[in-house]
């Protein structure tokens, strides 16, 4: 199901010059590690979920690049300009060849399914 979405149409053109400013540095050096390394975990610390995700991948032997922003209380600003960029709501976010798998629970179906890169 595609996910709904304010028609750009409505939305005035300052507010894409400040959502396209927010935290750019950030999104960018996200879009850029995604765009060269085969797997990326962005994620936070004292996460559980993260933790996992990225236990489950050393546990394959599937190398990836990780980047860490912030805790529960710190760097949640950049966090949201993470999440509006990728349009998916919660850490970790893992990309793999440059695609957004999703979460810890999606990369564990991709590990039932046999479809992790090897």
């Amino acid at each position: 199901m595609a996910r709904l979405t304010l028609s750009q149409d409505k939305v005035a053109p300052a507010v894409h010059e400040q959502v396209g400013k927010f935290h750019r540095a950030i999104v960018e050096h996200v879009a850029t590690t995604v765009a060269r390394d085969k797997v990326v975990v962005v994620g936070m610390a004292q996460n559980p979920v993260v933790k996992r995700a990225r236990k489950l991948l050393d546990a394959e032997g599937i190398p990836f690049t990780y980047i860490e922003y912030g805790s529960y209380l710190s760097m949640w600003k950049q966090r949201l300009a993470l999440k509006l960029w990728a349009g998916f709501p919660t850490f970790p976010m893992v990309f793999i060849e440059g695609t957004l798998i999703g979460g810890f629970s999606d990369l564990t179906v991709l590990k039932e399914q046999g479809k992790l890169p090897k």
